[in-house]
């Protein structure tokens, strides 16, 4: 192997059945995505080969390989597991969207679930979770619709008013908290795939997170 071969890390054998056959899901994927095997293999950090083996069931990946490739294919890893996933075209009414509160805070769902893209609507409270900082993969986008946000990204603070938005990697130490009384309403999307709200930047601190 040459130095600027990609690694192939250690898998599980197509004995071990921890995860379901994903072989199937894999190749159809990644050419509804329209990518070559050596151009996925490429952005994934796994070699032409070891995809190869992925997609004809030879090896099974392990869950952070399945996160990587649900991301590079704009889908989800329940997908990549063959199960049902929701409708592609979903219209949600407003008359549909129950609330739902969690440490605090009051949200929405705005979008379809089991997708790699998760769109809430978001009442933040004066003074819920605004010593909790975040640090989690994946990225985030909000868009201020009323009252005034306080976002600290790292060391840098910043006060967002109507109208304002932000785009940034969850990785980044962040803490969102509403600048005045009355709150602050915005529109909240995550890419964390499959992952429930209450464990990202709603609800109580996830594993990981400090104060």
């Amino acid at each position: 192997m040459s130095p600027a071969e990609p690694v192939e890390p250690a898998e599980p054998s197509p004995a071990d059945d921890a995860l379901p056959a994903v072989a199937p899901q894999l190749r159809e994927l990644r050419r509804r995505a329209s990518l070559t095997l050596e151009a996925a293999a490429r952005t994934a950090g796994l070699s032409p080969a070891h995809l190869s083996r992925l997609e004809t069931g030879q090896r099974q990946p392990s869950l952070p390989m399945l996160l990587a490739l649900a991301r590079i294919y704009g889908t989800t890893v329940s997908e990549l597991l063959g199960e049902t996933v929701a409708d592609r075209d979903s219209i949600v009414r407003a008359s549909a969207m129950e609330p739902t509160r969690a440490g605090g805070w009051t949200y929405w769902q705005a979008g379809a679930p089991g997708r790699g893209m998760q769109a809430l609507r978001v009442h933040v409270p004066y003074g819920a979770q605004g010593d909790i900082v975040r640090v989690h993969p994946g990225e985030e986008w909000l868009y201020v619709l009323t009252g005034r946000l306080r976002l600290r990204l790292g060391d840098t603070a910043h006060i967002l008013g109507p109208g304002d938005s932000a785009h940034f990697d969850s990785l980044t130490p962040h803490r969102i908290a509403a600048a005045d009384r009355d709150g602050a309403d915005l529109l909240f999307v995550h890419t964390l795939l499959q992952s429930p709200a209450t464990a990202l930047c709603l609800g109580g601190p996830t594993q990981g997170e400090s104060t």
